[in-house]
């Protein structure tokens, strides 16, 4: 699957008071259908996209469909496959944010209503970047709650990894043979020195925090001690146990030049920059999950050559040619984003109103150097093997396809699947 992304971004800053709206900064609203051509012109067949979650979900069972209804008619009119996006780093100002104990529920019912409107679409991400969203919001400050406590953090990752798996089940209901496919950022911290050991070797675990709940995962002692002693009761980590829907699922993982830290005594990170890159870190999340693997996200800014990106573009090809001969099932690339994106200098921080130029297109929508090389990347290597399988073809359903005789057969098998996979109630006197 080769693919891209319209950039959907939209957490709050200034404690609530400001909304950044990247499908706003971005001119997506005025120019969907221009852009959605873009896509098909490139000849990508698939797209990660979603819906502004803050202006379509109105209140509890309030919803404005008007711009799903419209965007989603296009990318199926056009045979684009989306991967559906229902929350990228933001809620409703009337959940306030991820400390909210009501998100998971609300996520859930949000998810529910979504996929009984558009029964055609099988591939999801629920949440996106899950640890992105905590770190960012609920131990940086950045964002959203802008807390920074390791109580606010564990909060904001059960709400969150919570309503992701909620919304999976919920999915699952309507569309019994949805795959998910976890964009998440893949990371790694190394040590400055001897004394930064520890903890680089803590924030290593907790990498794979929001991961290992979601997929059911028991996770290392030492971070089962973090969880309980900063506010996450037992029986909120048996949930995730219990709730284990790992067999649906895709690892997606992104990788940028700022994903490799350093760590300092104190515990203090700044950027590494690239040190093992995209394959041996893939390797690393792999080997813990043994799942499918899509590069969900990656791009670089177009550079004072004009060749940065595209430098960047072979680099990460070349990293994926590696892990797919290394043999992990990889099953798709994503150059992240369509267009050009706004204020991720500055990760959102501050509305400067500041082009990043790291897009396939300028916000003119004229074509970067590397979205020309992209458009010949997936000419040359679409149909060559070892880069796609029979045996791991993504959606198994086409959106045009929902209703032959294959698609039904497949859809009741999956059905069987999920019925079997149900806790059944206790049949024991009480």
């Amino acid at each position: 699957m080769f693919c891209t992304g319209i950039e959907n971004s939209n957490p709050t800053i200034d404690h609530g008071r400001t909304r950044v709206d990247e499908m706003e900064s971005c001119q997506f609203y005025a120019r969907w259908q221009e852009d959605l051509a873009l896509v098909r012109d490139l000849g990508i067949n698939f797209l990660r996209y979603g819906p502004p979650i803050h202006r379509t979900l109105l209140g509890p069972g309030r919803h404005d469909w008007d711009f799903a209804d419209a965007t989603l008619a296009e990318i199926r009119r056009l045979r684009i496959v989306p991967i559906i996006d229902l929350c990228h780093f933001g809620v409703p100002d009337w959940l306030g944010n991820f400390q909210n104990p009501d998100f998971p529920a609300r996520f859930e019912a949000y998810a529910l209503a979504f996929a009984r409107r558009y029964p055609w679409i099988q591939l999801y991400t629920p949440v996106n970047e899950m640890f992105i969203c905590a770190t960012f919001s609920a131990r940086y400050g950045w964002w959203n709650e802008q807390e920074t406590s390791d109580r606010a953090y564990v909060t904001a990752i059960k709400h969150i990894v919570k309503a992701n798996v909620l919304a999976m089940q919920a999915i699952l209901t309507v569309r019994p043979d949805a795959i998910f496919i976890q964009s998440e950022s893949s990371e790694y911290f190394h040590a400055e020195n001897p004394a930064a050991i520890g903890p680089a070797e803590h924030l290593n675990s907790l990498r794979f925090l929001p991961l290992d709940l979601n997929y059911g995962r028991r996770v290392d002692s030492e971070v089962y001690d973090f969880l309980l002693d900063n506010g996450m009761s037992r029986e909120e980590y048996r949930f995730f146990l219990q709730h284990r829907l790992k067999q649906h699922c895709i690892m997606g993982n992104d990788y940028y030049v700022t994903n490799e830290h350093r760590v300092c005594a104190d515990g203090m990170v700044r950027p590494a920059g690239e040190v093992f890159g995209y394959d041996e870190i893939t390797r690393q999340y792999f080997d813990r999950y043994r799942l499918p693997v899509m590069h969900t996200e990656t791009n670089h800014n177009e550079g004072p050559s004009g060749q940065e990106a595209v430098n960047w573009l072979w680099k990460e090809w070349a990293n994926v040619l590696r892990v797919r001969n290394n043999g992990v099932p990889i099953v798709g690339f994503t150059w992240y984003s369509l267009t050009d994106q706004v204020d991720w200098d500055t990760a959102l921080r501050q509305r400067n109103n500041r082009v990043n130029p790291l897009g396939l297109y300028d916000l003119d929508r004229n074509i970067r150097n590397v979205g020309r090389a992209y458009r010949q990347l997936i000419q040359d290597w679409r149909n060559v093997l070892p880069t796609q399988s029979l045996c791991l073809t993504v959606p198994v359903v086409m959106p045009g396809e929902g209703g032959d005789v294959h698609a039904e057969a497949q859809r009741d098998k999956a059905r069987e699947i999920v019925r079997s996979e149900t806790p059944q109630p206790s049949t024991q006197a009480s």
